[in-house]
């Protein structure tokens, strides 16, 4: 199918959900962070997906500033002893990080679909 055959879609709903950025029916990764090789639905090729350290990049920036918030927000406001910290801001930064990379990886792919991207060429 063509990707005229198929109305636009809303990137960041399509990525978040880990959609098929073209259809929207077709599952975008076949693990966790694995991409498909193609959409089981409309059978877009998926080796354009690269989205790089991108993701982690943004989980870094955004799961670190809501964890080290928590923590400090705990260290002042309840004084706790270290072990405290490690049971609870521990296991926080984990769901927060783990709980952010996929749908990230996904909006992002999306994206690079949705602007066509692709890799820079020099033209002689």
């Amino acid at each position: 199918m063509a990707h005229e055959d198929h109305a636009p879609q809303s990137p960041v709903p399509t990525g978040l959900a880990g959609r098929c950025p073209r259809c929207r029916q077709g599952r975008m990764f076949s693990g966790f962070l694995t991409v498909a090789p193609k959409c089981n639905a409309c059978g877009l090729d998926f080796s354009f997906a690269d989205s790089a350290d991108g993701p982690a990049v943004f989980v870094m920036l955004i799961g670190g500033f809501i964890v080290c918030g928590f923590a400090l927000w705990l260290e002042l406001a309840y004084e706790p002893p270290f072990w405290i910290h490690l049971v609870v801001s521990l296991p926080l930064a984990l769901v927060v990080c783990l709980g952010m990379l996929r749908p990230l990886k996904g909006v992002l792919i999306a994206l690079q679909y949705h602007h066509k991207a692709e890799e820079g060429r020099l033209e002689k």
